[in-house]
């Protein structure tokens, strides 16, 4: 009998958004099989700045005796053992990148996890949808409010809206239906969001396009969709 691939969700709270700059204050990580947490603060080694703290409740007295992430990096590979997907929202644009620039910085192999992005998913899946934070499919599902913005409390929410999200689905398929390519027919981000393509400013897209934002690999499909429309003409 093949092995079912088990999932982890899990969440990062950060000094800053840029992974080569910011570090890690607080991961936290929900294991539903076998229905185990794992959480932590984590001493970054430099103050937390205060517009961050006022996002996550984190502050620099918090986290003055919490371990480095060199200290809890084992415990952590060891919680997220075996055949695991790791879930997180917005995890290819910030939680794994950050995850990657901390190993490196302790010198510790990045294990060969695979990995979910629900960010992704509710995008692709759900584009009748204006948005797609975290805190808004959390009103959509009617999942109960809790702190948001504390990385386990992220955790349980991410948990139960994504199952809801998927239906039944196993991960193998979520994984296959993330690597295919979807027609888009609404603008997934910024002002415009939500907005059918063809309602989308062309002003705007232009100053995208100009401003490289559309020559990213995550927006590879949003151009298709408007070169389609004739809004965008095909890179040659």
């Amino acid at each position: 009998m093949d092995q079912i691939m088990r999932p982890i969700y899990y969440d990062t709270e950060t000094t800053g958004l840029k992974p080569a700059r910011d570090r890690l204050i607080e991961i936290a990580a929900y294991d539903p099989v076998r229905d185990k947490t794992f959480c932590t603060l984590i001493q970054p080694g430099c103050p937390i700045p205060a517009e961050s703290s006022a996002v996550c409740h984190i502050t620099d007295e918090m986290v003055k005796d919490a371990p480095a992430f060199g200290e809890v990096v084992e415990d952590f590979v060891t919680f997220c053992e075996g055949d695991t997907v790791l879930i997180a929202h917005n995890n290819d644009a910030f939680d794994k990148l950050f995850l990657e620039e901390e190993f490196q910085r302790c010198a510790k192999p990045f294990p060969p996890w695979k990995f979910i992005d629900s960010l992704k998913w509710s995008r692709k899946y759900r584009s009748d949808l204006p948005r797609h934070s975290l805190q808004f499919l959390r009103e959509v599902y009617n999942i109960e409010a809790n702190q948001a913005h504390r990385a386990l409390d992220d955790v349980v929410v991410l948990y139960k809206v994504f199952n809801q999200m998927i239906d039944d689905l196993d991960f193998e398929t979520i994984l296959h239906l993330l690597s295919k390519k979807v027609d888009i027919t609404r603008m997934p981000f910024g002002k415009h969001q939500g907005k059918s393509l063809s309602d989308v400013p062309k002003d705007y897209i232009d100053w995208l396009d100009d401003s490289g934002a559309m020559d990213k690999k995550d927006n590879e499909a949003l151009r298709e969709a408007f070169v389609k429309l004739g809004i965008l003409r095909e890179k040659v």
